[in-house]
């Protein structure tokens, strides 16, 4: 008697651990809409589905631009009335980290959070559009986007991929190299105008042709480094080519230098004109004179990989370091291959050309 007065308990019980250790975003249920206009929202399983898909699922954009994440749901089958639903976007970082809330919708009614707010809103162009629109890309908003439509008990859902294009460049401090825990690593990164690369950015850019020894935190807390040219100091002469890992370290023991990532840029990078050579100071000065700052090492890369930014005179930029860009390999510029030229870190009181950038395009 105990067993059986307590049996339909435990069915339940079975069914909801089920339904909440099931694999996915659906819960698989079926409803037949109620069709007897009382208003209450009833609905009766019975043979109906929601569907929820995404005509692109992988979506590209730069800093700064708008990127478009399709997605759309309909019943089967067709419903003879629309329904009032929830249409939720998520994020989950390409860097890793928790799923949070992007923007969530009923009707013509949204609300953003975050980062988010102010920057995305759905198209609604038709019914069953949930496409979402996210404005001013910044770095980070690389990642996973889960498009999800809630009916009632029903709720199905979609992943479209965000990535960002960009420039990935290695990157070391003033003082020499492996002297960077992944929190300097992430600041570091920052202070140049960019972020750490994720694995992917790291994998393109090493497809891309970058060829680099020195091993470099990724966003993900990975040290990983690309090579081109299989070497001995580089894991071995006999190793295939491609992108070396170390794993995942310690995030505050360990150290290394960082792989950053940068994308397009709204202002310009120019070499100041008409200047005698300068020191690091004198540089800086001069930079703000002309109503503007000294270039970041990510700025210089961006205006070098996007505008095509392209000088055999070597500058200084706001790290301390000397660079050149270089778009059009010529004798007496550096190596054959298109790239930003390095000095490294000289004595802040020599004299050399500035890099500025100013966040003011100038109308043509």
């Amino acid at each position: 008697m105990v067993l059986g007065h307590h049996l339909p308990l435990l069915v339940i019980q079975l069914l909801l651990s089920y339904c909440h250790t099931a694999t996915g975003y659906t819960n698989r249920f079926f409803y037949q809409d109620s069709l007897n206009s009382n208003g209450n929202g009833e609905i009766h399983f019975n043979g109906v589905q929601l569907r929820v898909d995404s005509s692109q699922l992988s979506v590209f954009g730069t800093r700064g631009a708008n990127a478009t994440l399709p997605c759309h749901y309909w019943y089967e089958p067709e419903l003879s009335s629309a329904r009032r639903v929830r249409v939720k976007w998520s994020w989950l970082p390409a860097a890793g980290g928790l799923e949070t809330d992007v923007l969530v919708a009923i009707g013509p009614r949204h609300r953003g959070f975050g980062d988010f707010r102010g920057r995305v809103q759905l198209m609604q162009d038709f019914p069953g559009d949930a496409t979402l629109v996210v404005t001013e890309l910044q770095l980070n908003d690389t990642g996973r986007y889960r498009c999800e439509v809630i009916d009632g008990l029903e709720d199905e859902s979609v992943i479209v991929d965000l990535e960002l294009q960009g420039v990935v460049f290695p990157y070391q401090p003033p003082h020499g190299r492996y002297l960077l825990n992944f929190q300097e690593a992430q600041q570091t990164c920052a202070d140049q105008d960019s972020i750490l690369a994720t694995f992917e950015q790291l994998f393109q850019a090493w497809e891309d042709g970058l060829n680099w020894c020195n091993a470099g935190w990724l966003a993900d807390g990975t040290v990983q480094y690309p090579v081109t040219q299989s070497r001995e100091p580089c894991g071995g002469a006999g190793l295939a080519p491609g992108v070396r890992s170390y794993g995942i370290r310690h995030r505050l023991l360990h150290r290394f230098n960082a792989f950053c990532f940068s994308s397009s840029l709204r202002g310009k990078v120019y070499y100041l004109q008409n200047m005698d050579k300068l020191n690091f100071t004198e540089a800086q000065q001069a930079c703000q004179e002309d109503g503007s700052k000294m270039a970041k090492v990510g700025q210089v890369y961006a205006a070098w990989r996007y505008q095509s930014l392209d000088r055999c005179d070597a500058g200084w930029v706001a790290d301390g370091s000397l660079r050149y860009p270089i778009s059009r390999p010529r004798t007496n510029c550096g190596p054959p291959e298109p790239g930003v030229r390095s000095f490294g870190f000289p004595p802040l009181q020599d004299k050399h050309g500035v890099y500025c950038y100013s966040a003011v395009i100038e109308k043509t």
